[in-house]
């Protein structure tokens, strides 16, 4: 596999992990090929705007099997009317998996409102390859991912879940999976950058944000009409938050029993995604059968796989 790295978002400070990223990548037998702007930096990005504009322009001119950024991080949204999206989703057409998380949230929305085009929220080479231990669930389902080879996932949903769950087992069937990175996903509303699914099974993840902001962003989409409009909403993980003594119990199982409160739409948890060491590869834009069986969740989707 050719796989191409490109930092679109925050500037690379940790290199050390950056350099066993590629270590590993190149031990699994990839050919790891790195953005020439993938080290740059400007304040807090990898590089001006126009730098990292065309850093995606060169990803998607790579013919790589794999685009994958080094790390998350704030910048995406800077640079949404300038994105290369047609090629982009030409790179897709041909093979190309373009893979991510955090805020590439921004690129992956954006692109399934412009083109349709299908993406995958997944692993970075910094924060998941870099780590010295690195989680074999996560490795095993980008290798499936990579190779064309994964058809689902699936999870044990926590004990509370199933007093809220319908009885049935299928949730949804032929349902557009989007979302990611609830924050990021919420500076889209009302732009011409955010998808209008409906009918579909939104996921969703974050990282540093107190449980409130949480629910003040899960009201932003209640309001807009969003969660209602969905078959299902499945919460990944939240996480590297600090609780205070004001909030007197109010804490993340508070904001999901509100949440469920107010949906007539399923709300599953415990879904292995997000700024945590054990991350799904999930097809943003594609299809899915979501199914539960007892305590086991399922998402199902073909995955034709496309050669070079």
């Amino acid at each position: 596999m050719h796989i191409y790295l490109i930092s679109p978002s925050g500037a690379v400070r940790d290199k050390a992990a950056l350099r066993l990223g590629v270590k590993r990548l190149k031990q699994l037998g990839h050919d790891v090929e790195l953005d020439p702007d993938a080290l740059s930096t400007e304040q807090r990005f990898a590089g001006d705007d126009d730098a990292r504009v065309l850093a995606v322009s060169r990803a998607a001119a790579s013919g790589a099997d794999v685009v994958m950024l080094t790390r998350g991080g704030y910048g995406l949204t800077r640079t949404l009317k300038r994105l290369p999206y047609k090629a982009i989703a030409a790179s897709i057409k041909s093979g190309t998996q373009w893979v991510g998380h955090s805020d590439f949230t921004a690129l992956q929305l954006a692109l399934l409102a412009k083109t349709g085009a299908c993406t995958w929220a997944g692993p970075h080479a910094c924060a998941d390859f870099g780590r010295p231990d690195m989680d074999d669930i996560t490795l095993a389902c980008f290798e499936d991912m990579s190779q064309g080879r994964g058809e689902g996932a699936g999870w044990k949903l926590p004990a509370k879940d199933l007093e809220h769950l319908p009885k049935k087992n299928l949730l949804a069937e032929n349902a557009p999976l989007w979302g990611g990175n609830l924050s990021v996903l919420c500076s889209l509303v009302g732009t011409p950058y955010f998808p209008d699914v409906q009918g579909g099974v939104l996921f969703l993840e974050d990282v540093a944000e107190h449980p409130y902001r949480l629910e003040r962003m899960l009201t932003q989409l209640l309001h807009a009409g969003v969660l209602a409009q969905q078959k299902a909403i499945v919460l990944g993980a939240f996480t590297d938050y600090k609780l205070t003594p004001h909030d007197k119990g109010f804490k993340l199982p508070t904001v999901v029993d509100w949440l469920r409160a107010q949906l007539k739409t399923p709300v599953l948890t415990g879904l292995p995604f997000g700024h945590v060491p054990t991350k799904l590869c999930l097809p943003v834009g594609k299809p899915v059968t979501l199914l539960r069986e007892g305590r086991e969740a399922f998402l199902l989707w073909a995955h034709p796989h496309h050669g070079h």
